[in-house]
């Protein structure tokens, strides 16, 4: 197996795990609050979104293991978008709307994209890229992601989030 191959195929396998959230005073950690600029440029706040799930993807362009996770996540987006579920992509790339606009328009991501960076994911505790995290409607994070994550993986983090 060639070296590349060999790398990418650990990075995958290795990079892809499932962590509790640290528990903060009251039993549960809050997701970090933004508001971000959508690629139509309007803003987009994370407190607009209590009361439903969201399921938010750290990413890059750069990011070779993100373009694998596109297709599970716009096939989530798909089956749930009319559940109260919202999908955000979270792009932090230093380039902004120059540099991910065309990307999203290549690969066809079609969840919303919002334009952050780098400090808000070390905000919410991102080591790497992507990261996922499932926020619960209480605005808690249910779950952490590093990696690809597969949409049976994904779906099984909603539920969890869900019956909480």
């Amino acid at each position: 197996m060639r070296p590349l191959a060999v790398f990418l195929v650990l990075l995958l396998a290795l990079g892809c795990r499932v962590e509790e959230p640290a528990a903060g005073s009251e039993g549960v950690e809050l997701a970090p609050s933004f508001v971000l600029e959508a690629l139509d440029g309007s803003p987009v706040a994370l407190a607009d979104y209590r009361g439903q799930s969201v399921i938010i993807d750290f990413w890059a362009t750069w990011c070779a293991p993100c373009v694998y996770q596109i297709p599970v996540l716009n096939a989530f987006w798909e089956s749930h978008r009319d559940e109260g579920v919202m999908v955000l992509g979270v792009s932090v790339d230093a380039g902004g709307r120059e540099s991910v606009a065309p990307f999203v328009s290549e690969n066809q991501i079609r969840y919303p994209v919002l334009l952050g960076d780098e400090d808000l994911a070390q905000r919410f505790g991102a080591l790497g890229f992507p990261t996922l995290y499932v926020v619960a409607p209480d605005g808690s994070i249910d779950s952490v992601h590093q990696g690809v994550v597969s949409e049976p993986e994904l779906e099984e983090a909603l539920a969890a989030a869900l019956s909480r």
